[in-house]
């Protein structure tokens, strides 16, 4: 499959914002009164606490700080206590590591995606940013083998699926009999 194919990861802004996804800018760590609660910040774009973070990816608030602590994710703000603070992007990534678990994905592999999305996400034709072509093509060339790894793993864990339901229904069956 080709970059921007259908792919199980192709909604996730993290990894779209290779075609054009910029994130969230301007945080300023200061929440507005109107932005207490979890909803309202969620609707607004302001950063959030962890708990709020860990609810919203449904990750328990020890891996996003193991996440943190290796280096996966950064959050982008602080609290004027100094507490991290996430936005719409940190979110977005955490969802990206979060997905490519169940596929197997193993941390380094996850790091070197994400690497590699972010390059391609900071490449500014025209700039000093500008990647050299032969850089934007092994970019994208590991990106396309991580679409394809996950693309055959989605389909391995469909076949066992199948597999499971079919023994289900096959016991199901028995106990009607």
């Amino acid at each position: 499959m080709e970059v921007g194919s259908q792919a199980p990861y192709e909604e996730d802004p993290v990894v779209t914002r290779v075609t054009g996804f910029t994130g969230m800018t301007g945080a300023t760590g200061v929440r507005p009164p109107a932005a207490r609660t979890p909803g309202a910040r969620a609707a607004a774009g302001e950063p959030m606490q962890i708990s709020e973070v860990a609810a919203r990816t449904e990750l328990p608030l020890r891996t996003i700080r193991q996440y943190e602590d290796c280096g996966l994710v950064v959050p982008s703000a602080a609290s004027p206590g100094g507490f991290p603070l996430y936005t719409d992007a940190d979110v977005a990534r955490l969802m990206v590591i979060r997905r490519m678990q169940p596929l197997g994905f193993g941390l380094e592999e996850t790091r070197e995606l994400l690497t590699s999305i972010d390059r391609l996400a900071a490449d500014l034709p025209g700039t000093d940013d500008e990647l050299e072509p032969a850089e934007r093509e092994l970019l994208l060339a590991r990106v396309r083998r991580y679409e394809e790894a996950a693309a055959a793993r989605v389909a391995d864990l469909r076949l066992q699926l199948t597999r499971a339901e079919e023994f289900a229904a096959s016991l199901r069956s028995r106990l009607t009999s």
